[in-house]
């Protein structure tokens, strides 16, 4: 079985949990026996070959100018990487014969649609998140209206729709109006190994927090969606409260200048640092010297960032929605805070900070939990997917 995977992102290029995952599926699949070639964007100055195979991907990098800030002339862009990553597949496809074209997420949907069509093979998306749900439901002006058109038409031309969560695929079933049996639920993965931190922890603690202060730490996208503003609002009830407390809040997003102004008005100045966007080396070893993760998410299709946590020894708070019931089922492994509450949060945040046996269950439990998000067992889930679906086309024919 040969494969074609197209993603907007793929390291060194990394946006999100995207590129991540589309690696570790890639190079899962292969271990798999399955042949992969992925289609992935290079942007301006990026340095990386224009063709490499890491791991035994092939992975085929089209190369387009800095992407705009604007969302109008970001449509418009998509476009034309669109164009693009169409010309570069139907160039390689004259080399190959690809049995299955796999594209993760609108942003390379026609893309995909073009080069299955071309090759004469189904078409699978994953669906990571929807504009939908991004936006809490308004996506009736420009572009909203679009990329929510864009999704629909994409899940409902792909022969099989895939989500990372029960709950996104009762998401996506509803909003685009698909049967669920249509949709195949396989989890995010995660590799414990991957997870590694830098050399000296304690000279890296002792930048951000006294011994005995603790360190809560909130990770991701700075936007609305990710609800870092209810975080925010708990921390000085929480502070009073617990006293010696310090946060560090590490990522980059349109919602960044907004979170500083709230800090700044709610006098949190003095106890916490924002980090702005960082490497993974430093990322995996602000879990390692962290006292609490929290996920405040609002809308969350899965919560990566909750399994990196427990899978670094830190003990995790996320918010009771969406797909973190799932990284979260119970509390034997974590605990969940009413969504949208920042009384709630600071009450369940409080709890895990001044209780140690706690801690340390939920540490231990998770340690083991972790393991049940395994990329080759997610990497075989697909690859049967993939059989079934040429086996129904093959039934078609």
């Amino acid at each position: 079985m040969r494969v074609l995977i197209l993603s907007w992102e793929y390291p060194p290029l990394i946006e999100g949990g995207l590129a991540r995952h589309v690696r570790k599926l890639a190079e899962n699949l292969v271990a798999q026996d399955v042949d992969v070639d992925v289609h992935v964007l290079a942007r301006g100055l990026e340095e990386s070959p224009a063709e490499e195979e890491c791991e035994g991907v092939v992975v085929h990098r089209v190369r387009e100018p800095e992407r705009p800030r604007d969302l109008t002339e970001f449509v418009t862009w998509i476009e034309h990487m669109n164009a693009d990553m169409l010309a570069a597949g139907v160039e390689v496809g004259d080399q190959y014969s690809f049995d299955v074209v796999h594209g993760h997420d609108w942003l390379v949907a026609g893309a995909g649609d073009h080069l299955a069509k071309r090759f004469r093979c189904p078409f699978v998306t994953t669906i990571h998140a929807t504009e939908y749900g991004r936006h809490q439901g308004w996506v009736d002006k420009h572009p909203q209206s679009y990329i929510h058109e864009v999704e629909r038409w994409m899940a409902n031309r792909a022969e099989r729709v895939i989500t990372c969560s029960a709950y996104m695929r009762e998401h996506v079933a509803d909003i685009y109006g698909l049967e669920e049996k249509a949709i195949a639920v396989i989890p995010n993965g995660i590799d414990p190994s991957e997870l590694v931190p830098v050399d000296d922890l304690d000279t890296l603690r002792a930048r951000f927090a006294r011994p005995d202060e603790r360190l809560v730490l909130l990770v991701g996208r700075l936007v609305y969606e990710k609800g870092f503003q209810l975080a925010l609002e708990a921390l000085p009830g929480l502070i009073e409260r617990v006293g010696n407390v310090r946060f560090m809040v590490a990522g980059s997003g349109t919602a960044e200048a907004e979170l500083h102004g709230q800090a700044h008005d709610l006098g949190l100045d003095e106890h916490g640092t924002f980090l702005g966007w960082i490497g993974d080396d430093v990322l995996h070893s602000l879990y390692r010297i962290s006292d609490l993760t929290v996920v405040p998410s609002i809308y969350e299709p899965f919560g990566l960032v909750a399994l990196e946590a427990m899978a670094s020894g830190c003990p995790c708070l996320v918010a009771d929605t969406g797909g973190l019931r799932e990284v979260v089922p119970n509390e034997n492994v974590g605990l969940r805070f009413r969504s949208r509450d920042p009384e709630s949060l600071g009450q369940m945040a409080e709890r895990l900070l001044t209780d140690v046996d706690l801690r340390d269950r939920l540490v231990a439990e998770a340690s083991e939990h972790v393991l049940t998000f395994d990329w080759a067992d997610v990497a075989r889930q697909v690859a049967e997917l993939y059989g079934e679906v040429l086996a129904g086309s093959a039934r078609v024919r």
